[in-house]
């Protein structure tokens, strides 16, 4: 499956906000995480979230766009939306991807996308991520995990050297590592094909541990390790 980049809108404006969400649907390799109405709440949400793409009104009480575009992780791509042309030597200068001036015609919004995919597919060869745990974000290289597990409210990563705790979901990091080598075969287990000892119709077993295949997974997980 395709990575889709996930989207994140910061505008006061209700309508504008409502216009991006609707061409974010419509597009194939786009998903909207979150919608928020002012800055406070788009850094809320980026403390827990990963996010590929912001659509950042710069115009915006308290904390404008441009403010917030100075914090943000400088993984994820910038486009800028406003009601003022002004605003565009600014924006640039921050290095968005593009700028979008309102009202905002589909065909622009795509051309502006088009813009972020091949920065984005450039970073998809980190051999690492970064998770929070112990209130500080903790590099993870891919080669050192076993496997994932999700259990209630966080999850559990186990390297060859230690495990990990994060409150990040599994379905998160299951995008982060697609493309690698590692597979879903649960709702709560994801698994590094490399450190895969042995495995059965129901189970795989890393590191002397036996992990189940559940149903909903069996065939993709089956078909996937037969072409190893």
């Amino acid at each position: 499956m395709k990575h889709k980049m996930r989207c994140v809108i910061v505008d006061d404006e209700p309508m504008a906000r409502e216009i991006l969400a609707s061409y974010i649907e419509k597009t194939a390799n786009l998903q909207l995480i979150k919608s928020c109405k002012n800055a406070s709440e788009a850094l809320v949400f980026m403390q827990d979230n990963q996010v590929d793409v912001y659509f950042l009104d710069i115009n915006m009480p308290e904390i404008s766009g441009l403010s917030l575009a100075k914090i943000i992780n400088k993984k994820a791509q910038i486009i800028f939306t406003t009601a003022y042309r002004d605003y565009a030597v600014d924006g640039f200068d921050l290095m968005a991807a593009d700028y979008l001036l309102k009202p905002i015609s589909y065909d622009r919004f795509l051309a502006a996308v088009e813009k972020v995919n091949p920065i984005k597919d450039s970073k998809n060869n980190n051999h690492f991520m970064f998770v929070r745990a112990d209130r500080k974000m903790v590099k993870i290289d891919f080669e050192s995990i076993l496997y994932i597990e999700s259990l209630s409210d966080y999850v559990k990563i186990f390297t060859s050297k230690k495990s990990i705790i994060t409150r990040e979901t599994i379905s998160n990091l299951e995008q982060k590592l697609e493309g690698k080598s590692f597979i879903r075969i649960h709702r709560s287990y994801i698994v590094s094909i490399d450190k895969i000892t042995s495995y059965t119709n129901e189970f795989i077993e890393i590191d002397k541990k036996a992990l189940p295949i559940s149903r909903s997974y069996k065939e993709s997980v089956l078909q996937k390790l037969a072409e190893v």
